[in-house]
């Protein structure tokens, strides 16, 4: 959970209006450890380990407990400018989506779009992976060429009970959006009109895992 505590300070001068200190919380919650150390965020749960850099934001991050008496991840930005206060929110979504993958994780459904041609799809197991983390797509506009994506590091794919849908499914969002993105963009029609043909792979549900 994000607190919106947006504390902002605003000089008293009257000629120029400047804000001094802007500051959001993220709660952590109960079997969740978060470290920090040197605005390098490493995050523990009962799914795995998440971790991520800020050091290319400048503003600071630090552990706190907030009036309540939970636990919190507060960060603060002294003196920014109007682009520099949006990182605050920024960091504080990451954090937040970090928490949310090693607790719950992130589900992605993608729908097989086809007019004549049926799309086959296989999910199998590469570099000595315990998980299914490649899929390998046949049969796109009748084309012989065999299309082979590998997931994201942590992705896992599947095929589902429902008919022509794939399910992809991971700690970190941002893998599993690319992971998703990969097999959309690889299924893209070239050189036909894409209003006519519209044979693909879509992403049509995302979600947390068990919402």
């Amino acid at each position: 959970r994000i607190d919106f505590c947006h504390r902002a300070r605003v000089s008293p001068s009257r000629k120029m209006v400047r804000t001094i200190n802007s500051q959001q919380e993220v709660v952590v919650p109960e079997g969740v450890t978060v470290d920090v150390k040197a605005r390098e965020i490493t995050v523990k749960g009962k799914r795995g380990t998440l971790q991520r850099s800020f050091k290319h934001v400048s503003c600071e991050i630090t552990p706190a407990v907030n009036k309540k008496g939970e636990k919190v991840i507060r960060v603060e930005k002294w003196f920014g400018s109007k682009k520099e206060l949006a990182s605050v929110r920024t960091v504080t979504s990451h954090i937040g989506n970090m928490i949310t993958g090693v607790m719950s994780g992130f589900e992605y459904k993608m729908k097989l779009v086809y007019a004549h041609f049926p799309i086959n799809v296989a999910c199998d197991k590469v570099d000595g992976s315990k998980e299914t983390n490649n899929i390998e797509i046949r049969n796109f506009l009748g084309e012989k060429v065999v299309r082979s994506i590998k997931m994201q590091p942590g992705c896992k794919v599947e095929r589902t009970s429902e008919k022509d849908e794939i399910m992809i499914t991971g700690n970190s969002i941002e893998a599993v959006g690319v992971s998703v993105s990969q097999i959309q963009q690889t299924c893209q029609v070239k050189k036909k009109d894409i209003r006519k043909y519209l044979d693909g792979i879509y992403c049509t549900t995302r979600k947390v895992i068990g919402e």
